[in-house]
């Protein structure tokens, strides 16, 4: 299947490891050009290198902070300095702290809502002007399965992301007519550090082994394996992708069949 998007530059948030890398290395495997940012100096440099070697593409690496408006300014700015426009955004970012509600006072609420909300609106709030104008864009915003389906001690995660589904649903009416189309992702179970990580607390929450909860995770996914965060990109891939011009407001789950519900 021919993308389309060869030639169009992708700015891709949080993307020195995890499921952000593999959407970068999946657009770039596409012969888009790429701005990827991430908190991480070292890792987004070593990521960004890999990248441009293996796929050819231009990759301009920005190391900042997107729960913060400095750090925001500084990739969005540097994206557009570099290549004139943005054609795609991924924005994603590092999921809050696990917990159940009595351990998060508003502080740690409003860091969540920092690092997952503002993040999506004022990364979007950036390059939608240049996306409008042209008359052609795609807004990704990777949130969870949660917002279909909550998971116990993901409080601050299930509700923020929940707002960013909403605020992504509602900007995909607005942007319609001008050939902007704007869409979730729902990554389920993935093969990444912070499923491993999210496994920990609740085991220590539990006071379990860590394997009792990565097996009783792999009983509920119908395909009882984890997803590869490289499926998740090739998704964003599609999304991005000409094929889809026709598709925006939707949540689309990647998740191996875990979301029960018929829609």
């Amino acid at each position: 299947m021919e993308s389309g998007l060869r030639g169009k530059v992708a700015l891709v948030a949080a993307a020195s490891k995890g499921l952000g890398r593999a959407i970068a290395e999946a657009f770039a495997e596409e012969g888009a050009a790429l701005a990827i940012c991430a908190r991480g100096e070292s890792a987004l440099a070593q990521t960004s290198d890999a990248i441009a070697r293996r796929a050819g593409a231009a990759v301009h690496a920005v190391a900042a902070d997107v729960s913060t408006t400095e750090g925001i300014a500084r990739v969005t700015g540097a994206a557009l300095e570099r290549f004139g426009r943005v054609d795609v955004l991924v924005t994603n970012a590092g999921g809050p702290p696990a917990g159940l509600f009595e351990s998060h006072d508003w502080s740690a609420w409003q860091r969540a809502v920092e690092l997952t909300l503002r993040s999506a609106v004022e990364l979007t709030r950036a390059v939608l002007p240049g996306m409008r104008e042209h008359r052609w864009g795609r807004v990704i915003h990777i949130t969870s399965l949660a917002v279909k389906q909550p998971i116990d001690g993901l409080m601050l995660s299930t509700s923020i992301r929940a707002a960013v589904t909403g605020f992504s649903r509602t900007l995909a009416n607005e942007v319609a007519a001008d050939r902007v189309t704007v869409n979730t992702l729902l990554p389920g179970f993935m093969n990444t550090e912070r499923v491993t990580e999210l496994h920990q607390a609740t085991a220590a929450r539990e006071g379990v082994p860590v394997r009792t909860v990565e097996e009783r995770a792999l009983a509920r996914i119908p395909m009882r394996r984890l997803g590869d965060p490289r499926e998740l990109a090739q998704a964003a891939v599609f999304l991005a992708s000409e094929q889809a011009a026709y598709i925006t407001g939707q949540s689309i789950a990647v998740d191996g069949g875990w979301i029960q519900s018929l829609l």
